[in-house]
C-alpha cells in the first residue's frame, strides 16, 4: 500500500469523505467537526461555503487505507 494515500482516518471521518462524492444538494448536513481535519489533510475543501471531495481525497478514498482493509477482513 503507498504510504502517502495511508491515512488512519475514524468510521466518521471515512463515511463524511464518502458522502462529498454525492453533490451538495443530495447530501445531508455534514458535521464540522468530522470536516476539519479532512479539510486540514487536503482531502476535501471549502467551495462557495459548501465542503468539496478533493482530487487526493478521491484517490485515498478509492485506495482506501490498510485499517481501513483490515477492518473489513476482520
Amino acid at each position: 500500500m503507498n504510504a502517502e494515500l495511508d491515512y488512519d482516518l475514524t468510521p466518521e471521518q471515512w463515511e463524511a469523505l464518502k458522502a462529498l462524492r454525492i453533490p451538495a444538494t443530495e447530501r445531508r448536513m455534514l458535521n464540522a467537526t468530522v470536516l476539519a481535519p479532512l479539510v486540514a489533510l487536503g482531502l476535501a475543501e471549502m467551495r462557495d461555503g459548501s465542503p468539496v471531495i478533493t482530487p487526493w481525497g478521491r484517490k485515498v478514498l478509492i485506495r482506501g487505507s490498510l485499517r481501513l482493509l483490515l477492518d473489513v477482513a476482520a
